[in-house]
This record gives structure tokens, sequence and C-alpha cells, in this order.
């Protein structure tokens, strides 16, 4: 019988929308938040169950981080060795987290942005803390274990933590339209703030700040912005400002130098380097005159980074440039988001601590009922142990007269002396009054004889009541909640007394950072471009010296103010601007700068069509022609921008710049002609006047008509009493100011 396909029918948006939504659920509660009983995401806490079930103990050997990866992937995470090395490195870097939880040995990186070692050449094991505080009483069953992703091993849903993780190393992760960025802070005062809610559920946000200043990054730092750091605790969201740490040391030789001992959290790995370059930006570009060296000393002991000042720098104007326009004040983003209860969350701080303090009943509560189960059979067979012992001779009596085991058995538990030989009938009525239960008959028949010895009864009559004073102890921890919580305080307090350390972060309220710039004074100064492209600014004076040699050795000289820019118009139809304040200034025999290397130009991949100072064109109108002889005339206020590069025209395909010429003033404009020169020397002439305006992103209008095949090579631009005036031209020149005037878009004349 053949079976036939069902099909169902259904809207495509619906199953892309379930489909998507799962994938979303998926990686939000499986892969990129933590969980806010733990503050841990499963990546992290498999790895650290693994490395419990695998015995990698903090006073045991060490283990190669292969083998901890390998086997954290084969029987957990099955999502790539990557991912789950990536989270080892970052629970062993004590730059990173306020609280490590591996012990890493071997290259686990640097806060520079150096990366850890091959996972083949390093090794690990757990913390002491780790040990005591995240993984202690997993044997107790005090937390659910749920099947792996092939259902062949159990692992943890959540790993017993004692202490609030969550804000004690902080999270980051990048779900799927959601992501979690949790600030470190400091353990000590996590641990107060956790024992006054025990004490007080009742506690606002701003009570808890009492005991919780603010976060605590690894880096150290200064937070800026005290005052807003209450309406973050509270929504679970905001800007935390972050400041390094910047202190004076003066030299023998009167030169003061900065050096920044402490950088933000937001500065660790490659933006130090960032940092580095952009205070070397900030001297090139002349933004400030004085920083005269920057090094970097940083080692293992700690950050150190050198600025070598200037006598008689401005300081305090200096270190507000830093904080202004580099790293060295950056913004750490908060959006404290946790799964809880299955659900992705925004929680402040007191509602993060509150699910805390519930984890933690939960623990206890599963502990010490677990820990009372079984001194409750302890003390059940610690009391049959002790009647065994007061009539042990009739014990032995039914043990030799019963045929096997289980006669015994159901003569010790039910009093059943049938098929028992007994040596006196009261011995066997007396056998027939026992009761013991089940676990008792067997420890009782388990019983080794050395235990008959008079101390070893004592021992177990100590015992019994050892056992006594637990069940007790356990049963009011258990009944009374304020018994439960001395004893969850008392915890909290060994753990803070042996593992708390000095806050590195201080928090405060500084001003915002104000860089006053100097201003420049205004002057005239001469430009020398010589023919390799070296350009270089000079006062006019001394220029006026050596008029004769700047003349000869530069392609370009003009003089306009410091504070200008100069157009540097190019074939492709770019317009590249350069500050004349980037140009070097000196004396004359000076080296200049390429201006490929102060300007977004590239001699190498485009021409300079034309080059001026824009205070000497933006009033003026420039004419341009391209090689297809497209012409037009355009204003120059149109190239006055601020971006560095931007389109100076629109060019058809294949076409290029040929031409660009600043016009007369509108009088003398009127007099003037182009005269256009093609390949296959057709020439025309024609007036500006006919030659309409445009806007800077037109194409412009057709000035000469070409064949297929041509294409202008030159464009003069002729005044009216200028001398006459040659093209250039084989085999016989071509005298411009006697050619007759044309209209445009004709073709011209051969000559």
């Amino acid at each position: 019988m053949q079976t036939q396909d069902r099909l169902i029918r259904t809207e495509y948006s619906e199953i892309m929308q379930k489909s998507y939504i799962d994938y979303a659920m998926s990686v939000i509660i499986a892969r990129a938040l933590p969980d806010v009983r733990d503050g841990l995401k499963p990546v992290q806490r498999r790895t650290l169950y693994d490395m419990y079930e695998l015995g990698i103990r903090y006073d045991r050997p060490y283990r190669k981080c292969a083998r901890i990866v390998g086997d954290t992937m084969g029987k957990y995470h099955p999502h790539g060795d990557s991912s789950i090395y990536e989270a080892l490195v970052v629970m062993a870097q004590d730059f990173k987290r306020g609280l490590p939880l591996v012990d890493g040995h071997g290259n686990f990186g640097s806060i520079e942005g150096d990366g850890a070692a091959a996972m083949r050449y390093t090794e690990a094991r757990l913390k002491k803390i780790t040990q005591e505080a995240y993984l202690a009483d997993l044997d107790k069953d005090i937390v659910n274990f749920v099947p792996n992703f092939d259902e062949m091993e159990k692992e943890p849903e959540v790993l017993p933590v004692k202490v609030p993780n969550i804000l004690i190393n902080g999270a980051e992760g990048i779900a799927v339209g959601m992501a979690t960025s949790i600030p470190p802070h400091n353990f000590g005062e996590v641990i107060d703030g956790v024992i006054a809610y025990i004490k007080n559920p009742e506690i606002n946000t701003t009570q808890m700040m009492e005991y919780i200043k603010g976060p605590d990054f690894p880096t150290g730092g200064i937070v800026t912005n005290q005052d807003e750091l209450l309406n973050i605790y509270s929504t679970g969201t905001g800007k935390i400002k972050i400041r390094g740490r910047v202190d004076m040391e003066h030299a023998k030789n009167g030169k003061d130098r900065l050096v920044i001992t402490e950088i933000p959290y937001t500065m660790i790995g490659a933006n130090i380097g960032k940092f580095l370059n952009d205070v070397f930006a900030l001297v090139e570009t002349k933004k400030t005159s004085d920083i005269v060296d920057i090094s970097n000393q940083s080692s293992k002991e700690g950050i150190r980074i050198v600025l070598e000042l200037r006598r008689g720098a401005d300081v305090e104007n200096l270190c507000n440039l830093l904080y202004k326009k580099t790293k060295l004040e950056d913004t750490f983003g908060v959006n404290m988001l946790s799964v809880a209860h299955g659900k992705p969350e925004t929680m402040g701080l007191v509602p993060i601590i509150r699910h805390h303090v519930e984890f933690q009943y939960e623990l206890a509560t599963r502990k010490y009922s677990n820990l009372l189960a079984k001194e409750q059979d302890k003390k059940e067979i610690q009391e049959g142990l002790i009647r065994a012992c007061d009539v042990i001779d009739l014990i032995i009596e039914i043990l030799r007269g019963s045929k096997n085991i289980k006669e015994a058995r159901r003569c010790l538990v039910n009093g059943d002396t049938g098929n028992i030989k007994f040596r006196s009938e009261r011995s066997k009525k007396l056998a027939a009054k026992l009761d013991f239960t089940e676990r008792q008959a067997t420890a009782i028949l388990e019983m080794r004889l050395y235990r008959l010895i008079g101390l070893e009864i004592e021992a177990l009559n100590k015992e019994h009541e050892e056992t006594l004073k637990k069940i007790a102890l356990y049963e009011d921890i258990l009944s009374n909640r304020e018994s439960m919580k001395k004893v969850i305080i008392k915890e909290l307090r060994a753990f803070k007394k042996e593992y708390a350390g000095p806050r590195r972060t201080d928090i405060a309220n500084l001003a915002e950072a104000v860089y006053v710039e100097k201003k420049i004074e205004e002057k005239d100064v001469m430009v020398l471009i010589d023919r390799f492209g070296y350009a270089r600014t000079m006062d006019i004076t001394l220029y006026e010296r050596n008029k004769e040699a700047a003349d000869h050795e530069s392609r370009e000289v003009f003089q306009c103010k410091n504070t200008d820019k100069i157009c540097i118009f190019t074939n492709k139809g770019q317009l590249h601007m350069l500050k004349v304040l980037d140009l070097p200034y000196g004396k004359f025999r000076d080296k200049g700068q390429p201006i490929d290397n102060v300007s977004n130009y590239d001699s190498s991949q485009e021409t300079c069509i034309y080059l001026a100072p824009l205070g000497a064109i933006k009033n003026r109108k420039l004419l341009f022609g391209t090689a297809f002889a497209m012409i037009k005339q355009v204003s120059g206020s149109e190239f006055d921008v601020s971006k560095r590069t931007t389109a100076a025209t629109k060019l058809s395909e294949g076409d290029e710049v040929l031409f660009i010429k600043e016009l007369a003033d509108t009088e003398q404009a009127e007099q003037e002609t182009v005269v256009m020169q093609s390949e296959k020397g057709m020439f025309l002439r024609i007036e500006t006047a006919q030659i309409p305006e445009k806007k800077k992103m037109a194409i412009g209008v057709r000035g000469m008509r070409l064949s297929e095949t041509d294409r202008l090579t030159h464009i003069y631009l002729l005044g009216e009493e200028e001398e006459m005036k040659k093209a250039d031209y084989e085999p016989a020149d071509v005298v411009l100011n006697r050619l007759r005037i044309g209209s445009r878009d004709t073709k011209g004349v051969k000559r």
C-alpha cells in the first residue's frame, strides 16, 4: 500500500516569522545572554562545569586548554572550538574580568590587544574562588541537571553560584535584536549590597548605592558622571563616562611629562594603539604643539604611556584636548539585559540582586533539605546499631540459628522466628519482639565485629549526638527564614574576607572637558610648490629676498592667507582641499611636504589640472573644459566646502577634465574668447559669453562638434588685448588671435 504525501498549505510569511523567532530566541537564551542567577553564558557555564568534571582543580596540575576545549565541545557545546577557547581565555584575563574564574598558564593575550597563543600551547585550571563559590555543592543535587545536545550526558541548567557574578564580572553579548553590556563591580561592595538586601528586602536603589558606589573596572580610571549613576542603576540603561588617569611628572631639565597610568575600560586592545595614533595625528595636524614625544612604556607591572611636553606647555588645556579628541575619555554604554525565568529582561541594580538572593534561598533550601534527608538516614541507622549493641548476644544467636540471610532479616524486621533455631525459649520470645527497619537490619547484618569494641560503641553514641544536632540545625534553617539568612550572610562574609580587594575605579562628578583652541593669527604667506610636488609656505619678506631662486625652482608660486585652503582640481573631476596650515612653514631652504601626504590627492592615479587658493576663486567664475568638448562656467563659491575631497564636476564615461581657468572680472570677461583645438587639427574660437553658467555637478554644454574619433587636446583662454598667441601645433604654428570668432557647437576650421 502506497502512502500519500500530505501537503499543508500555509502562508510563507508565517513560516519565516516563526522560524526567525525560534532562531532569535535560541541565540538569545542559548548563546548570547547570561542567566541572571549565575551571570554566565551557556558556553562559560559548560566550560567551567567540564573543568570541574575533569578534576582540574586549583590545587592540581594545569591541563592543556585543547583538552578542555575538545571535551567541552564533544560533551556540551557543539558550536565550534573557537567560541569555547575565546570564552576560556576571557575568563582568565584579569584586565577584562574583575574576578577571573580561570587560572591561565601561558600566553593568554595582553591588555594591548595581543591575542592568546593557540590552545595547544596554553594550559589552565580552576581558580580557588571558582571552586568554592561557583561549583561547590554540585554533588548535593541543589540545581537541576538537563540532557546535553545528544542526550548522552547531563549538564547543570545553572551553576550554584553563591555570589552575584553578573555584577562582579559584568557581561557583554550581542543577540538577535538586542545586546547586553553590564559593567564589572567591586567584589566587596557587591557582597555588602547583597547582605543589605537580605536584611532589608525593601531597600531602594539610592540606599543600595551606599554600598555599591558604581562600576569598578579592572583597568581603573575615573567615572566622571556620578550623578547619572542613580538613573542608570534604576533603569538598567544609560551611559557611563570614563577617563584615564593622568599623572604629572617633573623632569630635572624643566620639561614636564604627562604619564597615563590607567586607561578607560573601553580602550582595552587595539584602542591603545589607536590612542597613540590619535595623539600623533594631533601633533601632525598642529592641533597641539605642546607634545614633543610619545612612548608606550607599559609592561606587566601596568600601563605607562608617557607624553613628553615642551617647556611652558599648557597642561590643563592639553589634557582637555586629549579627553575631547582621543579615547582617553570614553563612554561605556550600559544595558543590563539578562535572562530571567527563561525570558530576556532589562533590570536595574536592585532587581538583579533580588533575583540573586531568591536563587540563594532556592539553593539553600535544596541543599539543607538534601543534607537533612541524609542525616535522618544516618540517624535511623545509628539508632539501629545502638539498639543492636544492647542485644548483640540475641542477634548473634539469630544469625547462628538462621539458614540464610533472608530468615535473619525477617526476624530482625518482623520478629519472624519460625525457621530459626534458638538455644532457649526466652531468646525466641525476645527475638519475636524485634522491629528494626529495613535499613537498620541491613546495617546490622553488614556490621563488622570490631564495632563491638567499647570505644567504637562510645564513638557511635557521639556520632549519633552529632547527627541529632545537625538534624536540629537543618530543620531550624529550613523552617526559620532568619536562620537561613544568617547562614547565607555568614558564607558571603567569608568570601568577602578572603577575596575582596580595594576599589580600582574612582567615582566622581567632573566637569566636562573644555578645550580652548588657540586662535591662529591670520597673515599673508607665500605658497611654493616645486616640480616634484613638494609644498611649503614662507613669510612674504623672505620670499622677496629670494624671489629669483624661488620662482626658478618652483612650479607654482602664489600668495594667500595662512588660514586659507588650496583647491586641487584633477583630470578625474575631483576637488581635493588642502589647508595651508598643514604645509610646513619656515626658512627658504627648508624641505616641503609632498601634497599627496597632506591631502587626498594621489599623483599616481590622477593629474592636477588647476591649483589655486580658495580665497582667490570663490568670488570669481571658473571655466571648465573636457576632452569631449563639454564646457561650462562655474561660480567659485560652489567649491567652498568642508569636505577634504568632493566632486568638482560631472563627467561622461571615458571623458576627463582638460582645462580649468579663472575667468576675468565681469566687464573683462565679456571680451575674453576661448579657443578649442582637437587632435585632428580642428580649431574653434568662441566668446566666453556663449558659455552658460552651470552648477558644479552639471556636465555642461557642447563647445565644439567633434567627429566620432576626435577629441580636444588643448583649450586656450584669450584676453581682448592679449598679444599674438600661437597654438601648440605642428607642422605650422597657428596664431590663435587671428582665428575668426565662430559659434558654439560648430565644427570649427581646419588648420
